[in-house]
């Protein structure tokens, strides 16, 4: 299995390299909130809950979830709503795909496909969906049939997105890319 570097910290890297719902989970956290430190929400879920099934998460008690996602260090700055969040992800998990969120991208006939199933997520907007399309593309080397197509420019080679981080060096690259074209976006409204 590829080894995934995203958090920085190995034991997170290793839940995510062997657990495909804490990688979704990851991903899902990360918005508003520094990429590796997402990653590492899924490490923090587990130690604290015990387990990142997605059927016993998505039958927790809500408000006992809530707690322990928003307890410092929280798994997000918006621990309590993100906690709402992965509860609706598991809840989702553990229905539709009998609790094996791999299933989403393993058994997706094409690209197309995966995005759709991405985009019926909770929580995952079209940018997300994408970043996660080239995230199992080029990590996990699953890419069905118009995979670059849906991904769009996060197929690409280079460092765009959480897709291209494989080491600290990368994350640095993805993190100068994104502060260009916010810096380039910021002075096309100027």
């Amino acid at each position: 299995m590829p080894k995934i570097q995203i958090a920085q910290e190995p034991a997170a890297d290793e839940l995510l390299s062997t657990d495909s719902f804490a990688l979704l989970v990851g991903m899902l956290l990360d918005q508003q909130f520094p990429m590796e430190r997402a990653f590492a929400g899924p490490a923090k879920i587990r130690d604290r809950f015990g387990t990142m099934d997605p059927v016993e998460i998505a039958d927790a008690d809500p408000e006992a979830f809530a707690d322990l996602c928003s307890t410092p260090p929280a798994i997000h700055r918006y621990g309590r709503s993100m906690a709402g969040r992965v509860q609706a992800l598991a809840k989702v998990v553990a229905e539709q795909y009998g609790g094996d969120a791999a299933q989403i991208w393993t058994e997706a006939t094409s690209g197309a496909d995966l995005m759709k199933r991405l985009r019926e997520l909770p929580g995952f907007g079209e940018q997300k969906a994408k970043i996660f399309v080239a995230l199992v593309a080029k990590q996990l080397d699953v890419k069905p049939s118009g995979w670059t197509k849906v991904a769009g420019d996060y197929s690409k080679q280079g460092y765009r997105s959480v897709a291209d981080v494989v080491d600290p060096d990368s994350l640095q690259k993805v993190r100068d890319f994104k502060k260009a074209a916010k810096a380039a976006a910021k002075a096309a409204k100027e």
